[in-house]
């Protein structure tokens, strides 16, 4: 039998030593380090002030929301007088293509062509300064190039169709990447300036199907009615930002939906009053028509505008200031033209 008290009965037996354990090895997992204030632990060696919060201990900031906080990017303003430039100049463009149509006929659409021409070399100065791709000078007069090469193309052949204009395109994208390869150091940006010497090429062909559309019955009619369309579109959506830019689509973009939408239906409008005056077209296909084209133009012109933000995000350099905002404007027409050319064969 065991004695109920120890002998040492009245003694802290742990006051002097450690306290006593086991001779052996321990059967169970060993007891972990204790790492207290004075211990040489790594919790001991933090030292500096705790931050304190009410109502609890001290925390750290959090690094995610730092990282957070210090990616917020500030709402780009939006300038009234550049937006009312552009409008004018969208404006413009429109009434000289609108004007350049009537002057096509059979026989005499050459300067119908010298005046498409004249708005596509806009187009390569504007593109090509704003994008900016490798071997600069190459892509834009091989652009130039096939530009001229396009409006022969669709002056002079027998039968009109879009045909030699694809020709032309994939002619000039190939001779604009080889361009980009003769020199060491542009070929080693032409992987990623593929799609831009793509839309440059493209753009700038696809202002001769213009030409082509004049050349089919109706096509004149449907030329004024979609040009119509598009210039109003992209006046009212560009007016619309100096006055309501709201609500914003990006904080990196000045534009607003209400342009875009507000473009878009009075593009239509415009082109349904057209269409009960115009032999060929009543309302109903002249809105169908302006609505394609209208929404087509404000949306690549839309496009355009997020283009240049995630350049400037991307900490590319600003380019030509003129450059940049004809770009929008440019690109609008540009793809309106095949979708005019598109919608008069398909539904006229």
């Amino acid at each position: 039998m065991f004695p109920s008290t120890s002998p040492e009965t009245g003694r802290d037996p742990w006051a002097d030593d450690t306290r006593p354990g086991p001779a052996g090895p321990s059967r169970g997992y060993p007891p972990g380090p204790r790492t207290g204030p004075g211990d040489g632990g790594e919790r001991g060696e933090r030292t500096g002030p705790r931050r304190l919060r009410k109502g609890g201990p001290g925390r750290r900031p959090d690094p995610e929301s730092a990282d957070e906080a210090a990616e917020e990017v500030p709402a780009v303003p939006v300038r009234r007088p550049l937006a009312l430039t552009v409008a004018g100049f969208a404006a413009l463009l429109g009434v000289g293509l609108v004007l350049g149509a009537q002057t096509a006929g059979p026989g005499h659409r050459m300067p119908f062509a010298f005046i498409i021409f004249g708005v596509q070399l806009l187009f390569v100065l504007a593109w090509t300064m704003a994008m900016r791709p490798p071997a600069l000078l190459v892509v834009a007069l091989v652009s130039a190039g096939m530009a001229a090469v396009a409006d022969a193309a669709a002056v002079q052949t027998e039968i009109a169709g879009l045909a030699p204009l694809g020709y032309a395109a994939a002619g000039g994208f190939v001779l604009g990447v080889l361009g980009q390869l003769v020199r060491r150091v542009d070929r080693v940006r032409v992987t990623d300036s593929l799609g831009s010497t793509l839309l440059i090429v493209v753009g700038v062909v696809a202002f001769a199907s213009l030409i082509v559309l004049s050349r089919i019955p109706k096509g004149t009619q449907a030329m004024t009615v979609c040009l119509t369309a598009t210039g109003v579109a992209l006046l009212v959506a560009r007016l619309t930002d100096a006055v309501a830019p709201w609500p914003r689509l990006a904080p990196q973009v000045p534009r607003g939906a209400a342009g875009v939408v507000a473009g878009a239906m009075l593009g239509t409008l415009t082109s349904a009053v057209f269409g009960s005056y115009l032999v060929g077209f009543t309302p109903t296909s002249a809105a169908l028509v302006g609505l394609v084209t209208a929404a087509t133009a404000v949306l690549a012109d839309l496009a355009v505008g997020y283009a240049e933000a995630g350049r400037l995000m991307a900490g590319e350099p600003p380019t030509m200031w003129i450059a940049r905002h004809m770009q929008g404007p440019l690109g609008g027409f540009a793809l309106a033209a095949p979708a005019a050319y598109a919608m008069c064969v398909l539904f006229l």
